[in-house]
């Protein structure tokens, strides 16, 4: 690919981004001037933009998930994450059953990582993929419109966890998870509405 399509450079933990303070995601700042705290790739804006890195649940946080374990006080979920997440029968519309998928809000986060989860919805069907947390945003798009994209070029159904976790309903599922991937591979480079756009409309078929 063109080098000129890249739109940042590289930078690693602990290289300089600026030599004023900048308070900026995945950046520390230290004796007056700005330095990286990940693998990143500096945009012309300045902000970095992750390369790698797991996902950290916060509170709030709309996740996918799917039900790894049934209690008789609630179920166990899978968050893409070391520890699992916890939804109480007493929050549930719904029974589920173990591999079921689903979507929810973080009610809270404890200091030793208990993930309590709130407002559940059952997913009908499909499948769940995982894609890197850090790239969830080019994967939402501008006002979701890669999400738009997708769905309207694929059939699909798609909702997004912040935990990395992506639902594809029914439709053209393989087209959509291929569509995903080239999205993961070129997230940090310029220009990827048009070429995803480009891509679905000739595989589409």
């Amino acid at each position: 690919m063109p080098k000129a399509n890249l739109m940042a450079e590289i930078v690693v933990p602990g290289e300089l981004v600026s030599n004023s303070p900048l308070h900026i995601n995945y950046a520390y700042i230290e004796g007056g001037k700005t330095f990286s705290s990940v693998l990143a790739l500096k945009g012309p804006d300045g902000k970095l933009i992750p390369l790698q890195g797991p996902y950290n649940p916060v509170e709030g946080d709309f996740v996918v998930g799917i039900i790894v374990g049934v209690r008789f006080a609630g179920y166990d979920i899978w968050l893409n994450t070391p520890y699992p997440g916890f939804l109480s029968v007493r929050d549930c519309r719904d029974k589920f059953e173990l591999g079921d998928y689903l979507s929810a809000t973080i009610r809270f986060v404890d200091e030793v990582k208990n993930i309590s989860l709130e407002e559940p919805r059952l997913l009908r069907g499909g499948t769940v993929v995982k894609f890197p947390p850090v790239k969830i945003p080019r994967l939402i798009g501008k006002k979701n419109s890669m999400l738009q994209l997708i769905r309207s070029k694929t059939g699909c159904e798609l909702v997004v966890g912040r935990n990395g976790n992506v639902w594809i309903g029914p439709g053209k599922t393989v087209l959509a998870i291929k569509t995903l991937a080239k999205i993961e591979r070129e997230a940090h480079i310029s220009g990827l509405t048009d070429r995803i756009d480009t891509f679905l409309s000739n595989n589409g078929d």
